[in-house]
């Protein structure tokens, strides 16, 4: 296990308390687990993914992370319809440990209300939470 100082939390990215990542990408937002997520569960198996497509209200389960520790649910950071997801991570689910906030990104938000994001967590405020 990391320790809070080996963990990537980028500064311009948002967190939620649920280790749900979102980082603002033109008109959509990307969204996948944390760096700290990744590393609690181990090598990820498994991504339970919803359809492009899909509507989800924010702190609504959208899919989830299984690995040989756990299975871990997935919930909406702001409201809004999935646009995209991941489909490397079907074949290639360790993408997440590999690369959480790049090639591991689960999926792709198109939000109701981009303001929303604001009121999530900074990196600070996040690691302070963990």
């Amino acid at each position: 296990m990391k320790t809070s100082e080996q963990l990537n939390l980028p500064a311009d990215i948002k967190y939620t308390p649920d280790h749900v990542w979102l980082k603002n990408d033109g008109e959509t937002l990307l969204a996948g687990i944390s760096d700290y997520a990744q590393d609690q569960l181990g090598e990820v198996s498994f991504v339970d993914m919803p359809q492009a497509g899909s509507r989800f209200a924010a702190g609504e389960e959208f899919g989830s992370v299984e690995s040989v520790k756990s299975v871990n649910g997935l919930f909406m950071p702001v409201s809004g319809t999935i646009a995209e997801v991941n489909t490397a991570l079907e074949n290639t689910p360790t993408l997440i440990n590999a690369s959480c906030y790049a090639e591991g990104w689960i999926v792709r938000i198109v939000p109701d209300n981009k303001a929303d994001v604001d009121a999530l967590l900074t990196a600070e405020a996040y690691k302070v939470q963990l």
